[in-house]
């Protein structure tokens, strides 16, 4: 299995982060799976820089095949959609797990517009590879949706289009699966800052994707959760 992650700045990662991917990784490596990750970037985000330029994960162990991906700070559907055909041809990749969607409703595209994007990035990833799977996580809370209404509606309103789009595109030959918000996900102990996962949160982030995969598909094992260390300051 050649798994891909996709995502936006809680996925890429900020300097001195574990990061969700690394997670991910270890459960992979834990359960005796035979996999690769894949992709084309390794770096997490520098916030001194404001450039995806650092190589400095908490856990210098981590190995450098390990740390591919495909995300970006301040990248959504709208962006991975027109570049996930070639990069899922290119690094053959037959999963993908995928977090986007907070950064389209903050920035650039409405409910309708994000959902429009997210179908069209399944069916370009579907050209590239007619036999792909994807998990997909639909948006969770973050603390612009604590004092913002409106935002938290189209977020919302987004999770149901989005739980919509994989009831329409699931299929026996490319599965989809919609990945359960963390039930015990808090934006107060799990983020950092409202928004990007600490040790917890990545923990838990890698939980929901790891669990959808093994209760649908048998994949991997029963998820884990590690015990995180203090990430310093």
């Amino acid at each position: 299995m050649r798994f891909l992650f996709v995502g936006d700045s809680m996925t890429i990662g900020s300097a001195g982060d574990h990061s969700w991917r690394y997670r991910m990784w270890q459960h992979l490596v834990s359960t005796g799976v035979p996999f690769e990750i894949v992709g084309p970037r390794r770096e997490l985000y520098d916030i001194v820089a404001d450039a995806p330029v650092s190589h400095a994960y908490a856990d210098p162990a981590f190995p450098a095949d390990a740390r591919r991906h495909l995300a970006g700070w301040g990248e959504g559907w709208l962006h991975m959609a027109p570049v996930i055909r070639e990069t899922v041809a290119t690094e053959r990749a037959d999963v993908l797990l995928v977090s986007l969607g907070l950064i389209d409703l903050g920035f650039y595209t409405n409910s309708d517009q994000t959902a429009a994007n997210a179908r069209a990035f399944i069916a370009e990833a579907r050209l590239a590879n007619p036999h792909v799977r994807m998990v997909l996580l639909p948006v969770i809370p973050n603390v612009r949706a604590e004092s913002d209404a409106p935002f938290a509606a189209e977020c919302l309103r987004f999770n149901v289009l989005l739980a919509k789009a994989v009831a329409d595109l699931d299929t026996p030959a490319s599965p989809i699966l919609l990945a359960s918000h963390p039930a015990s996900y808090d934006i107060h102990t799990d983020t950092y800052d409202g928004t990007h996962p600490g040790p917890t949160g990545e923990i838990k982030l890698a939980g929901a994707f790891a669990t959808a995969m093994h209760q649908a598909w048998g994949l991997g094992g029963a998820y884990a959760a590690p015990c995180p260390a203090p990430t310093p300051t």
